[in-house]
């Protein structure tokens, strides 16, 4: 990646309110148009949303959508919108026993609502305050109940099965740090009671000893910030047997998506941490060994990001492509070339990524002076791009509004246009609202807002 090093976050505010103007439109065709009995909206085929049954990890980014457009712009009309659609639309989603899925659908909806109303941008109501509570509680058990014990630790394992780590998990694990931050805990046989922090903090120990490689000799390709999509265990022993990928290109190549969540959920947790008393985190290692290896995980994952990237901050949908190569050697330091007959780009990976560089270089500004600037210019350069015409949809019969993502190459799930040999022009639910998600993190820091966060 090329970095802008004179950047500024009030150097995108122009760029910022065409972009909600655009959200806006998205929002109310998606809305108006979409046929809710096809099931929740995944990605775009032509420019309209369509499903694509797997799991149900996409609707409380359509709905959580309406609720950071009001944040954003104050137009209450999409705030009712919010509210309704997770009232009427998202109750399967709390009690959702086969997904790991929970620090998505229902932190960007219930978890967001209550945040606004923490922050008095939504008026007061104790009863509307219970029933946001309640269903994050319950979220928050759900999802810590998806198990699988380790001899030193633990994780919530994936859709897969309980042999099965994703790298997505590590930024669920709002669902748990939320539930905790609000009393709750999980209540198993005779009534045991589990810590919702212990098993977050066991979760994020074991995706980065696990998944996140340092170049520490694990394996041939063992290099600094590469990343696994899957981790898969032996449940006879708990023993660790080999790197998987379901979405990426190999177990020994990195899909930068899974990159980008362990980018965000890290820099996220060890902001979280920051809430937390010394003395709850003694008896899960302590503060200094706990944020020390979530720091080298988010370090080497950012890192790797931006060592792995074209110029302008987007990335090729894997690191190790079979014809990536086609684009030449000087592929990273070249902008992205969305168009190309090689291999896609993913704008979705870019859209996530933006926030994990920030808030890393935020978090080492506060330790150390400087120290994470890089960081936080990487992500500014990366989100100017996806504000730019090159990535912005600008047509109006277009229901997505970040092109170019990428969902899941390796099934031939992503539709490829007339002319073309690799997906492209193309949008998704968790892109778009990824993108919404940025664009109100850096608008509040140009404003100088409340600090926007996904905890209480």
């Amino acid at each position: 990646m090329t970095i802008d090093t004179h950047l500024k976050t009030v150097d995108l505010l122009p760029d910022l309110d065409r972009f909600w103007a655009i959200s806006g439109q998205k929002i109310n065709s998606l809305n108006e148009n979409y046929d809710r009995v096809k099931g929740s909206p995944v990605f775009t085929v032509k420019g309209e949303y369509t499903t694509r049954g797997w799991t149900e990890w996409t609707q409380g980014f359509q709905y959580g959508s309406e609720i950071l457009q009001f944040d954003a712009t104050g137009d209450a009309s999409y705030l009712e919108m919010g509210k309704k659609n997770t009232v009427y639309h998202m109750a399967p989603h709390i009690t959702h026993f086969g997904v790991h899925d929970h620090g998505f659908n229902n932190v960007s909806t219930y978890g967001n609502l209550l945040r606004l109303m923490n922050e008095g941008k939504i008026a007061e109501n104790e009863w509307e305050r219970n029933v946001y509570v309640m269903a994050l509680k319950a979220s928050s058990a759900v999802q810590a109940k998806r198990w699988t014990a380790l001899p030193a630790g633990g994780y919530i394992y994936s859709f897969n099965g309980p042999h099965s780590l994703f790298a997505d998990t590590i930024r669920s694990l709002r669902a748990l740090a939320i539930g905790h931050q609000l009393g709750h805990s999980i209540m198993e046989e005779n009534d045991q009671n589990i810590s919702l922090l212990k098993r977050l903090v066991q979760h994020a120990q074991a995706t980065a000893v696990f998944a996140v490689f340092y170049g520490e000799g694990r394996d041939t390709y063992d290099v600094w910030g590469r990343t696994a999509h899957e981790s898969i265990f032996n449940l006879n022993d708990g023993n660790y047997r080999c790197p998987n990928s379901q979405q990426g290109f190999s177990p020994f190549t990195t899909w930068t998506r899974g990159l980008a969540w362990i980018m965000l959920g890290a820099a996220e947790q060890l902001e979280f941490l920051q809430t937390i008393d010394d003395a709850e985190l003694e008896p899960l290692g302590g503060r200094e060994a706990i944020e020390a290896l979530l720091l080298k995980m988010a370090k080497a994952s950012n890192d790797f990001y931006i060592e792995n990237t074209a110029a302008d901050g987007i990335p090729y949908w894997d690191t190790g492509a079979p014809d990536l190569h086609k684009l030449g050697n000087d592929v990273y330091s070249r902008e992205s070339e969305p168009f190309n007959d090689a291999e896609p780009v993913d704008s979705s990976a870019a859209a996530i990524g933006v926030q994990g560089l920030i808030r890393l270089g935020r978090y080492l500004n506060a330790k150390d002076t400087g120290s994470g600037d890089r960081y936080i210019q990487a992500g500014l350069t990366t989100m100017k791009t996806l504000l730019s015409d090159k990535y912005l949809s600008l047509d109006e019969s277009h229901q997505g509004l970040i092109l170019h993502s990428v969902y899941h190459r390796p099934n031939g799930w992503d539709y490829i246009q007339e002319g073309h040999t690799v997906p492209c022009g193309e949008s998704s639910m968790w892109g778009d609202y990824h993108a919404r998600e940025a664009a109100l993190f850096i608008q509040r820091l140009a404003n100088d807002e409340t600090y926007y966060t996904f905890y209480l």
